[in-house]
Protein backbone atom coordinates (compact mmCIF):
# COMPACT_ATOMS: atom_id res chain seq x y z
CA UNK A 1 0.00 0.00 0.00
CA UNK A 2 2.85 2.38 0.83
CA UNK A 3 4.50 1.54 -2.50
CA UNK A 4 1.26 2.36 -4.33
CA UNK A 5 0.96 5.72 -2.56
CA UNK A 6 4.61 6.67 -3.23
CA UNK A 7 4.64 5.62 -6.89
CA UNK A 8 1.35 7.29 -7.82
CA UNK A 9 2.09 10.45 -5.80
CA UNK A 10 5.45 10.82 -7.58
CA UNK A 11 3.75 10.19 -10.94
CA UNK A 12 1.10 12.83 -10.18
CA UNK A 13 3.72 15.40 -9.16
CA UNK A 14 5.68 14.77 -12.34
CA UNK A 15 2.38 15.07 -14.29
CA UNK A 16 2.80 11.57 -15.69
CA UNK A 17 -0.69 10.67 -14.46
CA UNK A 18 -3.66 12.75 -13.36
CA UNK A 19 -6.36 12.14 -10.77
CA UNK A 20 -8.52 14.19 -8.40
CA UNK A 21 -6.90 16.05 -5.48
CA UNK A 22 -7.95 14.97 -2.01
CA UNK A 23 -11.10 16.52 -0.54
CA UNK A 24 -13.94 15.44 1.72
CA UNK A 25 -15.89 13.97 -1.20
CA UNK A 26 -13.13 11.44 -1.93
CA UNK A 27 -14.10 9.35 1.12
CA UNK A 28 -17.67 9.06 -0.11
CA UNK A 29 -16.57 8.28 -3.66
CA UNK A 30 -14.10 5.53 -2.72
CA UNK A 31 -16.21 3.83 0.01
CA UNK A 32 -16.53 0.83 0.54
CA UNK A 33 -13.49 -0.24 -1.52
CA UNK A 34 -10.88 0.15 1.30
CA UNK A 35 -12.86 -2.11 3.64
CA UNK A 36 -13.36 -4.71 0.93
CA UNK A 37 -9.66 -4.54 0.08
CA UNK A 38 -8.56 -5.30 3.65
CA UNK A 39 -11.19 -8.02 4.08
CA UNK A 40 -10.02 -9.62 0.85
CA UNK A 41 -6.38 -9.78 1.95
CA UNK A 42 -7.00 -10.88 5.54
CA UNK A 43 -9.34 -13.74 4.59
CA UNK A 44 -7.09 -14.67 1.66
CA UNK A 45 -4.04 -15.08 3.88
CA UNK A 46 -6.02 -16.97 6.52
CA UNK A 47 -7.48 -19.41 3.97
CA UNK A 48 -4.09 -19.95 2.30
CA UNK A 49 -2.70 -20.99 5.66
CA UNK A 50 -5.50 -23.48 6.30
CA UNK A 51 -5.92 -25.08 2.86
CA UNK A 52 -3.64 -26.87 0.42
CA UNK A 53 -2.72 -24.79 -2.62
CA UNK A 54 -4.75 -26.82 -5.18
CA UNK A 55 -7.87 -26.78 -2.96
CA UNK A 56 -7.44 -23.06 -2.34
CA UNK A 57 -7.32 -22.58 -6.11
CA UNK A 58 -10.43 -24.70 -6.69
CA UNK A 59 -12.59 -23.06 -4.02
CA UNK A 60 -11.62 -19.62 -5.27
CA UNK A 61 -13.71 -20.41 -8.36
CA UNK A 62 -16.89 -19.60 -6.41
CA UNK A 63 -15.76 -15.97 -6.73
CA UNK A 64 -16.80 -16.14 -10.39
CA UNK A 65 -20.40 -17.05 -9.59
CA UNK A 66 -20.56 -14.41 -6.84
CA UNK A 67 -19.16 -11.79 -9.22
CA UNK A 68 -21.77 -12.61 -11.85
CA UNK A 69 -24.59 -12.30 -9.29
CA UNK A 70 -23.27 -8.98 -7.94
CA UNK A 71 -22.78 -7.55 -11.44
CA UNK A 72 -26.38 -8.41 -12.28
CA UNK A 73 -27.65 -6.92 -9.01
CA UNK A 74 -25.42 -3.83 -8.61
CA UNK A 75 -24.40 -2.97 -12.20
CA UNK A 76 -27.63 -4.27 -13.79
CA UNK A 77 -25.72 -6.35 -16.32
CA UNK A 78 -27.10 -9.21 -18.36
CA UNK A 79 -25.07 -12.15 -19.65
CA UNK A 80 -25.45 -14.40 -22.73
CA UNK A 81 -26.47 -17.96 -21.96
CA UNK A 82 -23.16 -19.31 -23.26
CA UNK A 83 -21.21 -17.33 -20.67
CA UNK A 84 -23.60 -18.41 -17.93
CA UNK A 85 -23.11 -22.05 -18.92
CA UNK A 86 -19.32 -21.66 -18.82
CA UNK A 87 -19.51 -20.14 -15.33
CA UNK A 88 -21.79 -22.98 -14.18
CA UNK A 89 -19.22 -25.44 -15.58
CA UNK A 90 -16.46 -23.79 -13.56
CA UNK A 91 -18.48 -23.91 -10.34
CA UNK A 92 -19.65 -27.49 -11.04
CA UNK A 93 -16.04 -28.61 -11.46
CA UNK A 94 -15.09 -26.84 -8.24
CA UNK A 95 -17.88 -28.64 -6.36
CA UNK A 96 -16.74 -32.03 -7.68
CA UNK A 97 -13.15 -31.31 -6.71
CA UNK A 98 -14.13 -30.08 -3.24
CA UNK A 99 -16.38 -33.10 -2.62
CA UNK A 100 -13.36 -35.37 -2.45
CA UNK A 101 -11.25 -33.14 -0.24
CA UNK A 102 -9.46 -35.57 2.03
CA UNK A 103 -8.17 -32.78 4.27
CA UNK A 104 -11.48 -30.97 4.95
CA UNK A 105 -11.10 -28.00 7.30
CA UNK A 106 -14.23 -26.08 8.42
CA UNK A 107 -12.28 -22.96 9.37
CA UNK A 108 -10.36 -23.00 6.10
CA UNK A 109 -13.55 -23.37 4.04
CA UNK A 110 -15.19 -20.53 5.98
CA UNK A 111 -12.27 -18.20 5.31
CA UNK A 112 -12.09 -19.09 1.62
CA UNK A 113 -15.82 -18.47 1.06
CA UNK A 114 -15.54 -15.12 2.85
CA UNK A 115 -12.53 -14.38 0.67
CA UNK A 116 -14.60 -15.20 -2.42
CA UNK A 117 -17.33 -12.78 -1.28
CA UNK A 118 -14.85 -9.97 -0.55
CA UNK A 119 -13.08 -10.50 -3.89
CA UNK A 120 -16.34 -10.46 -5.85
CA UNK A 121 -17.61 -7.34 -4.10
CA UNK A 122 -14.25 -5.61 -4.52
CA UNK A 123 -14.17 -6.35 -8.25
CA UNK A 124 -17.73 -5.15 -8.88
CA UNK A 125 -17.34 -1.97 -6.81
CA UNK A 126 -13.99 -1.25 -8.48
CA UNK A 127 -15.74 -1.37 -11.85
CA UNK A 128 -18.46 0.91 -10.49
CA UNK A 129 -15.98 3.43 -9.03
CA UNK A 130 -14.00 3.53 -12.28
CA UNK A 131 -17.07 5.08 -13.88
CA UNK A 132 -17.16 7.96 -11.38
CA UNK A 133 -15.86 11.27 -12.66
CA UNK A 134 -12.69 12.58 -11.03
CA UNK A 135 -11.26 9.38 -9.58
CA UNK A 136 -10.33 7.28 -12.59
CA UNK A 137 -8.17 4.18 -12.35
CA UNK A 138 -5.22 6.01 -10.76
CA UNK A 139 -7.40 7.78 -8.21
CA UNK A 140 -9.09 4.51 -7.22
CA UNK A 141 -5.69 2.89 -6.63
CA UNK A 142 -4.15 5.86 -4.80
CA UNK A 143 -6.97 6.75 -2.41
CA UNK A 144 -7.84 3.12 -1.71
CA UNK A 145 -4.26 2.56 -0.47
CA UNK A 146 -3.95 5.96 1.24
CA UNK A 147 -7.15 5.66 3.27
CA UNK A 148 -6.56 2.13 4.55
CA UNK A 149 -2.78 2.10 5.17
CA UNK A 150 -2.88 3.77 8.63
CA UNK A 151 -5.77 1.65 10.02
CA UNK A 152 -3.98 -1.45 8.72
CA UNK A 153 -0.73 -0.49 10.49
CA UNK A 154 -2.66 0.14 13.73
CA UNK A 155 -4.48 -3.19 13.43
CA UNK A 156 -1.24 -5.09 12.81
CA UNK A 157 0.32 -3.36 15.82
CA UNK A 158 -2.65 -4.37 17.98
CA UNK A 159 -2.44 -8.02 16.92
CA UNK A 160 1.34 -8.15 17.37
CA UNK A 161 2.07 -8.80 13.69
CA UNK A 162 3.86 -5.47 13.29
CA UNK A 163 6.27 -6.33 16.13
CA UNK A 164 7.01 -9.70 14.52
CA UNK A 165 7.72 -7.98 11.20
CA UNK A 166 9.99 -5.32 12.71
CA UNK A 167 12.00 -7.88 14.73
CA UNK A 168 12.33 -10.29 11.81
CA UNK A 169 15.95 -11.42 11.77
CA UNK A 170 16.53 -11.32 7.99
CA UNK A 171 16.19 -7.51 7.71
CA UNK A 172 20.00 -7.36 7.92
CA UNK A 173 20.35 -9.50 4.79
CA UNK A 174 20.59 -7.55 1.56
CA UNK A 175 19.08 -10.39 -0.48
CA UNK A 176 15.93 -10.50 1.64
CA UNK A 177 15.49 -6.71 1.59
CA UNK A 178 15.91 -6.67 -2.20
CA UNK A 179 13.34 -9.46 -2.67
CA UNK A 180 10.97 -7.75 -0.22
CA UNK A 181 11.12 -4.45 -2.11
CA UNK A 182 10.61 -6.21 -5.43
CA UNK A 183 7.60 -7.98 -3.90
CA UNK A 184 6.14 -4.61 -2.84
CA UNK A 185 6.67 -3.20 -6.33
CA UNK A 186 5.13 -6.25 -7.99
CA UNK A 187 2.19 -5.96 -5.59
CA UNK A 188 1.55 -2.50 -7.02
CA UNK A 189 1.91 -3.84 -10.58
CA UNK A 190 -0.60 -6.60 -9.78
CA UNK A 191 -3.12 -4.14 -8.31
CA UNK A 192 -2.72 -1.82 -11.28
CA UNK A 193 -3.17 -4.72 -13.72
CA UNK A 194 -6.39 -5.81 -12.01
CA UNK A 195 -7.82 -2.27 -12.08
CA UNK A 196 -6.73 -1.79 -15.70
CA UNK A 197 -8.34 -5.09 -16.72
CA UNK A 198 -11.56 -4.10 -14.94
CA UNK A 199 -11.43 -0.69 -16.66
CA UNK A 200 -11.38 -2.18 -20.16
CA UNK A 201 -13.44 -5.32 -19.43
CA UNK A 202 -16.06 -6.42 -16.94
CA UNK A 203 -15.40 -7.41 -13.35
CA UNK A 204 -16.49 -10.94 -14.28
CA UNK A 205 -13.93 -11.17 -17.10
CA UNK A 206 -11.18 -9.99 -14.75
CA UNK A 207 -12.17 -12.70 -12.27
CA UNK A 208 -12.29 -15.47 -14.89
CA UNK A 209 -8.93 -14.46 -16.38
CA UNK A 210 -7.46 -14.71 -12.91
CA UNK A 211 -9.00 -18.18 -12.56
CA UNK A 212 -7.51 -19.33 -15.86
CA UNK A 213 -4.13 -18.15 -14.61
CA UNK A 214 -4.53 -20.59 -11.75
CA UNK A 215 -4.33 -23.57 -14.14
CA UNK A 216 -0.57 -23.67 -13.72
CA UNK A 217 -0.83 -23.03 -9.97
CA UNK A 218 -3.27 -25.91 -9.44
CA UNK A 219 -1.39 -28.50 -11.45
CA UNK A 220 2.07 -27.49 -10.24
CA UNK A 221 0.73 -27.59 -6.68
CA UNK A 222 0.12 -31.31 -7.14
CA UNK A 223 3.86 -31.87 -7.35
CA UNK A 224 5.27 -28.92 -5.36
CA UNK A 225 4.43 -28.15 -1.74
CA UNK A 226 3.73 -31.65 -0.47
CA UNK A 227 0.26 -30.85 0.97
CA UNK A 228 -1.89 -32.14 -1.92
CA UNK A 229 -3.71 -35.45 -1.42
CA UNK A 230 -4.38 -36.89 -4.89
CA UNK A 231 -7.72 -38.44 -5.85
CA UNK A 232 -9.23 -39.01 -9.27
CA UNK A 233 -12.45 -37.23 -8.29
CA UNK A 234 -10.51 -34.14 -7.28
CA UNK A 235 -8.43 -34.27 -10.46
CA UNK A 236 -11.55 -34.64 -12.64
CA UNK A 237 -13.29 -31.72 -10.93
CA UNK A 238 -10.19 -29.60 -11.29
CA UNK A 239 -10.00 -30.36 -15.02
CA UNK A 240 -13.72 -29.57 -15.57
CA UNK A 241 -13.27 -26.33 -13.67
CA UNK A 242 -10.32 -25.24 -15.79
CA UNK A 243 -12.09 -26.26 -19.03
CA UNK A 244 -14.99 -23.96 -18.14
CA UNK A 245 -12.57 -21.09 -17.55
CA UNK A 246 -10.90 -21.60 -20.91
CA UNK A 247 -14.32 -21.81 -22.59
CA UNK A 248 -15.37 -18.49 -21.02
CA UNK A 249 -12.14 -16.80 -22.09
CA UNK A 250 -12.49 -18.06 -25.65
CA UNK A 251 -16.10 -16.85 -25.99
CA UNK A 252 -15.35 -13.49 -24.38
CA UNK A 253 -12.29 -12.59 -26.42
CA UNK A 254 -13.50 -14.05 -29.73
CA UNK A 255 -16.82 -12.27 -30.00
CA UNK A 256 -18.15 -11.77 -33.51
CA UNK A 257 -19.36 -8.24 -34.25
CA UNK A 258 -23.12 -7.89 -34.11
CA UNK A 259 -25.22 -7.09 -37.15
CA UNK A 260 -25.51 -3.42 -36.18
CA UNK A 261 -21.75 -3.15 -35.72
CA UNK A 262 -21.13 -4.81 -39.08
CA UNK A 263 -23.61 -2.48 -40.75
CA UNK A 264 -21.95 0.54 -39.17
CA UNK A 265 -18.53 -0.65 -40.37
CA UNK A 266 -19.85 -1.13 -43.93
CA UNK A 267 -21.50 2.31 -43.88
CA UNK A 268 -18.29 3.89 -42.62
CA UNK A 269 -16.31 2.13 -45.34
CA UNK A 270 -18.77 3.24 -48.03
CA UNK A 271 -18.63 6.87 -46.87
CA UNK A 272 -14.83 6.74 -46.83
CA UNK A 273 -14.75 5.35 -50.39
CA UNK A 274 -17.16 8.04 -51.62
CA UNK A 275 -15.07 10.76 -49.94
CA UNK A 276 -11.91 9.37 -51.49
CA UNK A 277 -13.55 9.34 -54.91
CA UNK A 278 -14.58 12.99 -54.59
CA UNK A 279 -11.08 14.05 -53.55
CA UNK A 280 -9.53 12.12 -56.43
CA UNK A 281 -11.81 13.92 -58.91
CA UNK A 282 -10.84 17.27 -57.42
Amino acid sequence: MITTVIVLYAAKKSKTVQFQDFDKNVLLKIFPLPLLYVGNHVTGLASTKKLSLPMFTVLRKFTILMTMILEAYILRKTFPKRLVYSVVTIVFGAMIAASSDLAFDVEGYTFILLNDAFTAASGVYTKKKLGDKGLGKYGVLFYNALIIVIPTVLASAFTGDLHKAVTFEDWVKGTFVFCFLISCLMGFVLMYSIVLCSHYNSALTTTVVGAVKNIAVAYIGMFVGGDYLFSWTNFLGLSICMSGGLMYSYMTFNKKPSGSDTGAQKLKLQISEESAGKYSKV
